[in-house]
């Protein structure tokens, strides 16, 4: 069968309404520029919509339709999804029996009626529309009601005096509809996640409640309940983000991950959104990822010089094994991320296997982990060992196949970068005994440990210096060398009266050098090694590395206590 475009130029040429040379030159621009070739053909001034379609109708024999004369049901354009319908530019008309009548822009689109019988287990008899009038349609059906909503599935640009509008506002219009151009769903959306980026959140959630949807964000790692929406938002509200995420909005019975990305003032985030089927509804939560994190360096995430000189005379080795450890949410994966993109240079080759993936960087190959397919970490790690990398970075080190096979890649010549959930440096290397690998294989792999947490920074704005009385400090095990200053949170409108604005990382970095060696291969345990690496070394461990950043005015004592209290 002919495809839509040999026909259209076909007809153009046959009825010398076009020359060959015109037909070829607005293909090569579609092709080049990935346009319509119809929509060129009327913006060049070829031949008017209108007349298309008609020409079109007699050629294929199809009846043709207009749209603006017809009134739509729109619980029958609704079963097909809007992600179809805007996708191959069409629209249900009517269904009887087991037939469906769809207005197409192009009725040769194969793929496309066989995406609709799938979905909609009807067979289909397109007729044809103008593309302007469809869209229209589109825009009538999907942008008002209360389930599938407006809004392209991709890239989001949000312009930053949108958050002029308030949430009641545009609540309110999502509620009562009105003829405003752009969706209300759109511009509730919007402002819940401007609201975000400009809080600085690093998560945010609707969570629905038997009468209303609560909405917090995850600001410096504790939650904050920040609206309480009406119920009837709820729908509306998830099936939007559904769409931006490319999820399946029929689907409410399975937990569903997804992703779009949103600018907001020249920053562009990732958000990773999961949704989770719960008593009350679908529970959306949004992870912001932020770009900008990755390019400020080691240092930015609070690692102090003595610990990036230890880094970087652990990765200028050309092979060997580079462990981050910490509990869920200490920060692991950004440092790991800060490490590759300084590593990331032309000349070599990154890949990382994750589970999901976090950030999406130019320049490094990024593998999904999918175990209902059977791409687990191991076999993934198998599978990317063959495609000659320089650096392999594995989300996590689960289970003792995994590894195995990352400490024999680092022994071969590649530089493997992983994270394992342990309290400090030094039981890392228990962790990984304990999973079966040989202590020779451990020693000779592993090249340094950095342990990590997370506390929140002072905000600079408004801390105040305060004395601690050593009936303070005592029970925390510190007493500062000669005289030192301490700030304690206030809270300021910059801070949202927290005290605090943002996060940073204190670490302890374990050097694997021949005395720890040793006694690895002789299966001491874990205290001995970091009792060791304190005294030999001179190690910091996490506790002394945050007083040093309290007494540098950077987080208080009392965020250091908390973080630390295994310690």
């Amino acid at each position: 069968m002919s495809s839509f475009k040999d026909r259209i130029s076909g007809l153009l040429v046959a009825q010398r309404l076009a020359t060959p040379q015109q037909v070829h030159a607005i293909l090569r621009e579609a092709s080049g520029q990935r346009k319509s070739f119809a929509r060129l053909l009327i913006e060049r001034g070829v031949i008017s919509e209108s007349q298309l379609t008609e020409l079109l109708s007699k050629e294929l024999g199809l009846p043709m339709i207009s749209l603006s004369k017809y009134r739509l049901d729109s619980a029958v354009a609704r079963l097909i999804p809007e992600r179809l319908a805007r996708q191959y530019h069409l629209i249900a008309l009517s269904k009887l029996g087991d037939r469906l009548v769809v207005a197409m822009a192009d009725p040769l689109n194969i793929f496309a009626i066989d995406d609709l019988k799938a979905f909609t287990q009807a067979a289909i008899d397109p007729v044809l529309s103008p593309e302007a009038e469809i869209h229209r349609a589109i825009e009538q059906v999907y942008a008002t009601g209360e389930g599938l909503l407006a809004g392209a599935i991709g890239e989001l640009t949000f312009e930053a005096n949108e958050g002029e509008e308030t949430l009641d506002t545009a609540v309110a219009l999502l509620l009562h509809e009105t003829g405003a151009e752009e969706a209300p769903v759109v511009r509730v959306i919007n402002l819940l996640v401007i609201e975000a980026m400009r809080r600085h959140a690093s998560d945010l959630h609707l969570e629905p409640m038997e009468d209303s949807l609560r909405v917090r964000y995850r600001i410096d790692g504790r939650l904050v309940e920040a609206h309480r929406l009406p119920k009837a938002a709820q729908h509306p509200l998830v099936s939007r983000l559904k769409i931006l995420s490319g999820l399946d909005i029929t689907e409410w019975r399975l937990p569903q991950d997804g992703r779009f990305k949103a600018r907001l003032d020249e920053q562009e985030v990732d958000f990773r959104v999961s949704v989770l089927p719960i008593t009350h509804g679908g529970k959306v939560v949004l992870r912001l990822l932020e770009k900008s994190h990755l390019s400020l360096g080691l240092q930015h995430l609070g690692f102090l010089p003595e610990s990036i000189e230890a880094f970087r005379a652990a990765v200028q080795r050309p092979f060997g094994m580079l462990l981050v450890t910490g509990p869920t949410g200490s920060g692991k994966s950004t440092t790991l991320y800060a490490i590759l993109n300084e590593l990331n240079q032309p000349t070599k080759n990154l890949i990382t296997i994750e589970d999901p993936v976090e950030y999406q960087v130019e320049g490094i190959t990024q593998l999904q982990v999918r175990p209902e397919v059977g791409l687990t970490f191991a076999s993934g790690l198998r599978a990317l060992l063959r495609q000659s990398p320089d650096v392999v970075m594995i989300g996590e080190i689960r289970d003792s196949e995994t590894a195995d096979i990352a400490m024999k890649a680092s022994l071969t010549g590649q530089m493997v970068l992983s994270t394992l959930h342990t309290n400090d440096a030094a039981a890392a290397v228990a962790r990984l005994i304990d999973m079966g690998v040989e202590p020779f294989l451990v020693a000779s792999s592993v090249s340094l440990v950095i342990a990590q947490r997370l506390v929140r920074r002072l905000c600079v704005k408004c801390r105040e210096p305060f004395e601690p009385g050593q009936e303070f400090l005592e029970p925390l095990g510190f007493s500062p060398a000669g005289e030192a200053t301490f700030f304690r949170a206030v809270g300021c409108r910059f801070c949202n009266g927290t005290g605090y604005r943002g996060r940073m990382g204190i670490t302890e970095v374990l050097q694997i050098e021949e005395r720890i060696r040793e006694l690895i291969v002789a299966r001491v345990p874990s205290w001995q090694i970091k009792e060791c690496a304190v005294t030999e070394q001179r190690m910091v461990v996490l506790r002394q590395d945050g007083f040093k950043k309290a007494q540098m005015g950077l987080t208080t004592l009392e965020e250091v206590a908390a973080v630390t209290a295994e310690e």
